[in-house]
């Protein structure tokens, strides 16, 4: 699984770099607007250690921000699952707030907050937030009423239970969700980062950008391709490990 991210990744990377190259040739462009391969390798020998420490620092702001969101989407999912007043004020809200772009908010936040730390991990969760919470919203205010008729019957159904019967039964959703928010989660903090941040790739890809060197560009391109390749693969790995061990642990029943 993590072999397959980093090789399917690769193949769009290249790609992409013979499509670049091809244009170079049809337009007969120079190396300032499109660099050749040999400038490419040159630039990768110069910045890879600094772009790959910087890629490392944007995924730390990431993991932390996607941690956040995912407590925030589960917590607020576990909330308004109910087709209670609360709950349908609680989903009407998060549909409401998701309609406001994120990007364009950003500039407000890095108005009252300034550059750093915080502003970077605020943004990243915020983007991985509300996709994230409208899954689990979805999953948790749907019954599975197979499981849950026979437990209101018996007297023995709560909360924690209903709540505990729709993440068994929804589990490879909610594994697949939380692994595609990393991207979710990546680019949000590269967004941060390239608006107003004094760390991080997309600190770099912004300098890169004000120099109109795109060789750095496209190192810093890979580089975050394949981490967030590897980090994406890592927890798909463990969302199968935890989905098989969960399986086993409760030998067919929830409580």
């Amino acid at each position: 699984m993590l072999y397959r991210r980093i090789f399917q990744f690769l193949i769009v990377y290249i790609f992409g770099i013979l499509f670049l190259l091809i244009i170079k040739f049809i337009f007969s462009l120079s190396d300032y607007v499109i660099p050749n391969i040999l400038l490419i390798i040159e630039t990768a020998a110069q910045v890879f250690k600094e772009y790959f420490f910087d890629v490392i620092n944007t995924l730390s702001v990431t993991i932390l921000g996607q941690c956040i969101s995912i407590c925030m989407a589960f917590f607020v999912g576990i909330s308004g699952r109910k087709s209670s007043w609360i709950g349908s004020f609680i989903k009407v809200t998060a549909y409401n707030i998701q309609a406001y772009p994120i990007v364009a908010l950003a500039p407000i936040i890095f108005i009252l907050i300034g550059d750093g730390f915080i502003s970077r991990l605020l943004i990243a969760s915020m983007i991985c937030y509300f996709p994230l919470l409208l899954s689990v919203l979805g999953i948790m205010a749907t019954p599975v009423k197979d499981i849950e008729h026979f437990y209101i019957i018996t007297g023995q159904m709560k909360w924690h239970l209903e709540v505990k019967i729709r993440i068994f039964e929804n589990l490879s959703k909610l594994t697949t969700v939380i692994s595609g928010s990393a991207t979710l989660a990546m680019a949000g903090t590269i967004v941060a980062e390239f608006i107003a941040a004094n760390a991080g790739i997309g600190y770099s890809i912004r300098i890169a950008l004000y120099q109109s060197n795109l060789a750095k560009i496209l190192i810093a391109l890979f580089l975050i391709g394949i981490i967030i390749s590897v980090y994406q693969g890592i927890l798909e790995v463990i969302g199968e490990q935890i989905k098989s061990k969960w399986s086993i642990s409760k030998k067919g029943t929830i409580l």
